[in-house]
C-alpha cells in the first residue's frame, strides 16, 4: 500500500472508531525498560492491523509491545533521524516498501527467518522487495494491491446492459481489459435525470498519486518501473507512453479535478454514488460506510490489464528491526510471531494480510470478497514491485506526481512530458 493510501484509510479509521491507544502516542521517546517489553514503530493504519497480534504475543510470551503510532511523514522523519542518530526508541518497525531500500544498512538481516516455506507463502513480488543487497531486511505484515470496484446496481440492470450490448455489441460485465474499461467507462458517464448535467462518471482519473498509472505502466508488460536495475530509465519508450496516453483518454469520462485528486477523493466519489467503476486499494472495500449510496451495490474484481496483461502495484508493509536494539532476541521473536500469526490481522479495520495461505483461506467467505481479486493481481505475472531505489520517494514527489498531474491537463504534451520526467529521474540517481 502507499504512503498516501496508508495515511488515508487511517485518517478514515480515525474519524469512524475512537482509537484507544494503550501506550501508544506520537511521541515516543526511550524504548519500553525491560526484557519483558518492546517497541514498536508504526503508522496508524498498520497499529489496527498489528494489535490483535501484539495481544496474543504478550498473552504467549509474557512479552508486553508498546507501540508507538506516528503520521506517514513523521514516521519516515523519525526512522530517518533515530537511524542516523543511533539513538533508537524503537525494537521492531513497520517499513513501507519502498524505505526498505533507505534503511538497509541499519536493520538486521532476517535470512534465517525467510525460509522456502515462508517465501513459497508470499507474492513474488513481496519476497523480491523484502530483499536488498542480498540479504532480506524485512518481513512482509500486510499487503495490498488496486484491484476494480463497480456499481451492481448498473452493471445488473437489465435496461443497461440491453443498452450497452446494442452500442458495443458485447454484453456488460465487469471489464478485465483497457478497451473494455474505456468502453464502460464512456458508457456510464450519463446524466441520469435529464437536466443537462452527468450525474454518474464511468470512472476517476487520479492526477495526485503515481501508484495507479505506475500499474498502468507494468499493464503495458513494461519490465523495468521507471529505473531498471542497471540504473536505466524508461521513461519516455513506447510503453510508458502507451501507458499515459491511457491513464489520460479516460479524463472525458472522469469528474473535473483530476490533477488534485489523490486515494481519499478517489473513495469519497465512488461511496457518494458518483463514480460506476473506480480502480482502488483492496482494503476499501471493508470500509465502505453503512449509509453510503453504494452500500450494498459493489462488486470488486481482478484488476484490469493491458497489453502486458494485468497488473497491479504491491502495497506491502514490512516488519524490520534495527540492528542497533539491544532487544534483539525479543523484537526477531515478535517479527516470527506476527508472521506466524498472520491469520489474526485480517478481522481489523483495514482487513488485511501477507500470507498467500491465509487470503485464500478466507477469499470464499462472506465479508472477504476482496480478497480473490487481490490474490490473483499480485500473483499476476505482469505485477512487479517498485524499483529498490533509495531515492524513490524523491523520484515520485519531484519527477512522478508532477508529470501525471500536467498530463491531466487538456491538450497535454504526453511524450515531452515523459522525456522531461525521465532528465529529471537521471539527475536524481546518477
Amino acid at each position: 500500500m502507499s504512503r498516501r493510501v496508508l495515511a488515508g484509510a487511517a485518517g478514515a479509521l480515525a474519524l469512524a472508531t475512537a482509537v484507544v491507544l494503550s501506550g501508544c502516542g506520537a511521541g515516543g521517546g526511550a524504548p519500553a525498560a525491560g526484557d519483558d517489553s518492546i517497541t514498536v514503530l508504526v503508522e496508524a493504519g498498520g497499529h489496527g492491523e498489528l494489535q490483535p497480534i501484539a495481544d496474543q504475543f504478550e498473552k504467549d510470551t509474557g512479552t508486553s509491545v508498546t507501540f508507538v503510532e506516528l503520521p506517514y511523514d513523521g514516521l519516515y522523519n523519525r526512522l530517518n533521524s533515530e537511524f542516523s542518530s543511533g539513538s533508537l526508541s524503537f525494537d521492531v518497525a513497520a517499513l513501507d516498501s519502498i524505505w526498505l531500500p533507505t534503511f538497509a544498512e541499519a536493520l538486521t538481516p532476517l535470512d534465517d527467518m525467510m525460509t522456502d516455506e515462508v517465501q513459497s507463502d508470499l507474492f513474488p513480488a513481496l519476497v523480491t522487495e523484502a530483499q536488498v543487497d542480498d540479504s532480506f531486511v524485512g518481513m512482509p505484515a500486510w499487503t495490498n494491491s488496486e484491484i476494480l470496484y463497480y456499481r451492481t446496481d448498473l452493471f445488473e440492470d437489465p435496461a443497461q446492459q440491453q443498452k450497452f450490448k446494442a452500442e458495443y455489441g458485447y454484453d456488460l460485465v465487469p471489464p478485465t481489459t483497457w478497451e473494455q474499461y474505456a468502453d464502460v467507462a464512456k458508457f456510464f458517464t450519463q446524466d441520469t435525470d435529464s437536466d443537462g448535467q452527468v450525474d454518474v462518471y464511468g470512472t476517476d482519473v487520479k492526477g495526485a498519486v503515481e501508484t495507479e498509472w505506475l500499474a498502468t505502466l507494468s499493464q503495458t508488460g513494461e519490465k523495468d518501473m521507471v529505473v531498471g536495475d542497471d540504473g536505466t530509465v524508461s521513461l519516455g519508450d513506447a510503453d510508458s507512453l502507451a501507458a499515459l496516453d491511457f491513464y489520460t483518454s479516460l479524463l472525458p469520462y472522469a469528474p473535473s479535478g483530476a490533477a488534485q485528486l489523490d486515494w481519499a477523493g478517489s473513495q469519497n466519489l465512488f461511496n457518494q454514488g458518483q463514480l460506476a467503476m473506480m480502480r482502488f486499494w483492496a482494503h476499501a472495500y471493508k470500509q465502505i460506510p453503512a449509509d453510503s449510496a453504494v452500500t450494498g451495490k459493489v462488486g470488486v474484481t481482478t484488476m484490469v490489464g493491458g497489453p502486458g496483461g494485468v497488473a497491479g502495484v504491491p502495497g506491502a508493509w514490512y516488519l524490520s528491526v534495527p540492528a542497533g536494539t539491544s532487544k534483539q532476541e525479543k523484537a526477531l521473536e515478535f517479527v516470527q510471531y506476527a508472521y506466524d500469526h498472520n491469520e489474526l490481522s485480517v478481522d481489523t479495520d483495514l482487513g488485511l494480510a501477507s500470507r498467500i495461505s491465509v487470503l485464500e483461506k478466507y477469499q470464499d467467505e462472506p465479508g472477504y470478497e476482496n480478497y480473490k481479486p487481490l490474490v490473483d493481481t499480485l500473483n499476476a505475472t505482469a505485477t512487479i514491485p517498485r524499483p529498490a531505489n533509495p531515492n524513490w520517494q524523491e523520484i515520485v514527489d519531484s519527477a512522478l506526481i508532477p508529470m501525471i498531474q500536467k498530463a491531466v491537463v487538456p491538450g497535454a504534451d504526453n511524450q515531452q512530458l515523459l522525456d522531461d520526467a525521465k532528465a529529471q529521474v537521471e539527475s536524481i540517481t546518477e
